[in-house]
Order: C-alpha cells, then structure tokens, then sequence
C-alpha cells in the first residue's frame, strides 16, 4: 500500500463554486433519486444512496431537498436515469471520461461529442481510455478529523489499497465491491465521511503545456457544466504556476 502522499493529479469534481451551487444542488439530487430508484429509498440499506446523501450533506444541501430527492424516486411516471460513461481524449492526448445520469442518451451523446469537438478533443469507444485509470471505492474525511499517520493507520487495517492526505482531505482507497464495508469501518473511528464514492483514479499523469492546459480546463468546465454530467476524470498534470496563470 502506498503511503500517506500529497494528491499529484487535479481532480474535476462537480461545480465547487457558490455560482454554481444551484446547479450543483440539481446534480446531487439527480443522483439521490437514482440510487433510491435503483436500489431501496433507505440510506441504511443503500449503499449507494448513502454516499448520495453523504455527499449531499457535504455541500450543505438542506435536509428537505435530500427528502424530496428521494421520494421522487417512488414517484409514479418519474424520469428513468440511465447511467453512461463516455471515454475520449483531450488537447494534448490526455484521456478523459465522464459520467452521466441521462434520460436521453441521443441528446447526452450529442452535446458531449460536441463539447469534445469544440475544445480540440475526440470521443473513443469504450475501453478506449478506462485502461489508464483505477476504478476505486474512496472515502473521505475532512483534515481535522485525524492526522496522516491516523488516518494511514486506520485505512491499513480496514483493508485499504491506499491512503492520500492533503492539507484538506484524507481519501482512502480500496475495492469498489467492498467500498460500503470500508466506510463503515472508518466511520466506527473518525465519524461521518464526508463523501463515500467509487470513482476513476489515473494510475499516471500526462504533462500538458498552458496551451493544452487552458483548452482541457475549458472542456472540463464546459463538460460539468451540462446537466446530464455527475463526474469529469482525467489523466494530466499541469506545472503550479502554468496552472495559477490560467486560474486568474
């Protein structure tokens, strides 16, 4: 297992920004009707519905919009939300994919591959680009919640593949399959995650020039900016402060 090391690769999670929390608040909901729809309307016995609502409380998401997400899922004629995940390559060849929640494939497709075109990038088939990344389960906890070695500890004997500390989170990975076991293991020392999720982790970076750089974060933000799109990954790295430049 690895240790306790600093993230190396910029992670896209959807909209971080206050401007965006309305759009966010959308995405996390659609999320929760889902996972109650596909499995039960009960947290304690939906893994996945959980780590919905795990993430949705992160966020500040009020209580009553995690209620009506998940009654609308036994809402009779309700959407019906099919997950798909799109995998393609950006400016510089870096491997992207994304996840959606869709109630229409046709028009997804459509305004992904157009958002791909339009920033230098191409849409591949399926497998194309999931051989780069690790499908992971990931729990995470605030910094506060423990120290880096706490936390290495902790994860080593829940049966963790590895364990990362930031200045701002801990994230532990393991088994996608045994993702609910292992956050319940965690949560017995450190309390409520603040996200429990499985998610695509690239096994290395490719190093991409502030050219490329300043088209994939364009892409990006234009990718999670649709609202069929839960999750954006991709696999490049960016110098410090080629990044500060395009962040200004």
């Amino acid at each position: 297992m690895a240790g306790h090391s600093k993230f190396k690769n910029i992670q896209f999670r959807k909209g971080a920004q206050d401007k965006k929390r309305s759009k966010l608040f959308s995405k996390l909901a659609r999320e929760i009707t889902a996972a109650a729809k596909m499995g039960m309307p009960d947290p304690a016995m939906n893994a996945r519905l959980r780590g919905a609502v795990q993430a949705a409380r992160a966020q500040n998401m009020p209580k009553d919009n995690i209620e009506r997400a998940i009654k609308k899922s036994q809402e009779a004629g309700g959407a019906n939300y099919e997950e798909v995940r799109y995998e393609g390559f950006g400016a510089g060849g870096v491997g992207v994919i994304v996840e959606a929640l869709t109630d229409n494939r046709n028009r997804t497709a459509s305004e992904i591959r157009s958002i791909f075109t339009k920033y230098g990038g191409n849409l591949g088939e399926t497998g194309s680009v999931a051989f780069m990344f690790d499908k992971l389960g990931a729990v995470e906890f605030e910094a506060a919640k423990a120290s880096p070695d706490q936390m290495f500890e902790a994860a080593t004997e829940a049966g963790a593949e590895d364990c990362e500390s930031s200045n701002e989170l801990h994230v532990v990975y393991g088994d996608p399959d045994q993702l609910h076991h292992l956050a319940k293991a965690l949560e017995s020392r450190f309390g409520e995650p603040r996200r429990a999720t499985i998610l695509w982790r690239a096994k290395s970076g490719v190093p991409v020039n502030e050219e490329s750089g300043q088209k994939l974060l364009r892409m990006i933000e234009a990718l999670e900016d649709s609202e069929d799109v839960q999750n954006v990954y991709a696999n490049f790295e960016i110098a410090d402060e080629i990044l500060e430049r395009l962040s200004a």
